[in-house]
């Protein structure tokens, strides 16, 4: 289980469904995300326990807070190839209760440094809307840069917004 100075990473299961189906029927939390259909707490379980194990193209973490054990988020690397050393993060915490704490830098810390020392993976990669500062802070505090922008693929409230896309080399985490 990778741990940082705050968190845990762990894999997620069945019984985080209520969480994890919590957290996307939350207009707050999905605001910068791409949201899917809503799905029944039933059908979260369902696609949690349908979900493939952890493997290293598709890793799925539920991120805990050291000191109680609570889940507070997820993050996800995926596509990841050994022939390319790259893979794409995706993460969010799902309690607003702990937004602005570190624990999402931590995570990114944690989840950075798996990918590169135990995927042996040479570089991360993530996309994020213009407008999400609070998500970009965090991803430039960790060392990511901004290597590209898509224009207007992103819909929000009937606007259309760009993202950034944004790397981090195994060399370049902080």
């Amino acid at each position: 289980m990778p741990l940082g100075e705050r968190v845990a990473l762990r894999a997620m299961g069945p019984g985080d469904a209520e969480a994890l189906w919590r957290w996307n029927h939350d207009p707050e939390v999905m605001r910068w995300m791409d949201d899917t259909y809503a799905q029944t707490p039933e059908q979260v379980r369902e696609r949690l326990t349908e979900r493939p194990r952890n493997a290293y193209g598709d890793l799925l973490f539920g991120v805990e807070t050291l000191d109680d054990g609570v889940l507070v988020g997820l993050v996800a690397l995926h596509g990841a190839e050994p022939e390319k050393g790259i893979a794409t993060l995706d993460i969010y915490l799902g309690e607003k209760t702990c937004w602005g704490q570190g624990l999402a830098t931590d995570a990114m810390r944690t989840a950075c440094r798996y990918a590169f020392e135990d995927m042996r993976l040479h570089k991360v990669t993530l996309t994020v809307v213009t407008e999400n500062h609070a998500a970009r802070k965090v991803y430039e505090k960790v060392g990511f840069v901004e290597e590209g922008r898509l224009r207007k693929v992103f819909r929000r409230d009937g606007a259309w917004y760009d993202m950034f896309t944004m790397g981090l080399l195994s060399t370049e985490l902080r």
